[in-house]
């Protein structure tokens, strides 16, 4: 498995293809460096450098890639392990319409603690030079290219919780340095978005994310026990403000044309008991709702209407699964 990730290594910041690198998870302290490294089992790990990697993304048999942004409170071998189901769930849909690769940026593993929270929040902001750093790279190798080798592979991103923070401040990164990147990103999918949800609105901090997708979904459930505990932290920090991944935008008529919102309400409760990951396998193992919906929506280039409920095909395949 292919990844980014901007964590401490025990082996240093000085990158060098071919080295084994290891996580210092007793650090949690981002790194500006971003690495570009392969999984070759769990707890081994290889750097590949920038060109290499995206050589190889380049030459896979996956029509497109899916950029992976994880949530708070999770550690490397947990991304690892939800992006092997992310993967294994979209193989089951479509066999060969992508490659899942992560992005593993530093967090605490406490779930519930307010502290570890907020750390990861700040974790998350600061993550965003990071993974700016981590773009700087793509669009220079991708620029750089002849013209007879293009890479015609369609990108795409899903942003989990806090790890939506990390994306619209590597964008927002991005947009001061060089302008906003228009459309860059075929979809981006945000799930249970861990963001204020006024942020896409024209002149706010996340209307950075719209500009750089053709297709932005927006995943939220308004039982999501997670984003609560979100709520108290930011009231706690004087930060008050409802989460997107709660009800979706504040004011749909305030956000561009391309966001589409989709209310996951009726079957967010059915994958844990925070409701809060639903963006992955459903109770049995096949492919969730959300799954489902981003594979479909990567297939056709398209989503149809400006708001959805999974409420009628929750009824029927999450029933039938729980039987």
């Amino acid at each position: 498995m292919l990844f980014l990730t901007n964590r401490r290594l025990f082996q240093g910041p000085r990158s060098q293809a071919g080295r084994r690198i290891e996580f210092d998870l007793a650090d949690n302290e981002p790194q500006a460096s971003i690495f570009f490294a392969r999984r070759q089992e769990p707890g081994a790990y290889e750097e590949l450098t920038s060109t290499p990697f995206l050589e190889e993304l380049r030459r896979s048999d996956a029509a497109q890639v899916l950029l992976y942004l994880h949530g708070y409170n999770c550690l490397p071998e947990d991304a690892f392990v939800q992006t092997e189901e992310l993967q294994h769930g979209f193989d089951v849909l479509a066999p060969g319409l992508l490659r899942v690769v992560p992005m593993i940026w530093p967090c605490d593993d406490d779930f519930g603690l307010l502290r570890d929270y907020w750390d990861d929040q700040v974790a998350a902001e600061q993550s965003g030079l990071s993974a700016a750093r981590a773009l700087a790279k793509f669009v220079a190798w991708r620029d750089a290219r002849p013209r007879d080798v293009p890479c015609l592979k369609h990108m795409n991103v899903l942003a989990h919780s806090m790890g939506n923070r990390v994306m619209r401040c590597a964008l927002e990164r991005w947009a001061d340095a060089h302008g906003a990147l228009q459309g860059l990103f075929r979809f981006i999918f945000m799930a249970a978005a861990d963001v204020a949800d006024e942020t896409l609105e024209v002149g706010r901090p996340g209307a950075v994310i719209a500009a750089a997708a053709r297709h932005l979904v927006v995943y939220h459930a308004a039982d999501d026990f997670a984003l609560r505990t979100s709520k108290v932290v930011n009231v706690r920090n004087r930060a008050l403000t409802r989460r997107l991944g709660h009800h979706g935008p504040e004011d749909p008529a305030k956000v561009p044309r391309n966001v589409t919102s989709v209310d996951c309400n009726a079957f967010n409760g059915l994958y844990d008991r925070t409701g809060h990951n639903y963006h992955g396998l459903a109770p049995d193992g096949s492919p969730g709702l959300v799954l489902r919906h981003m594979a479909e929506a990567m297939q056709q280039g398209r989503v149809p209407g400006r708001t959805i409920e999974l409420r009628a095909l929750a009824l029927g395949v999450l029933q039938e699964a729980l039987a």
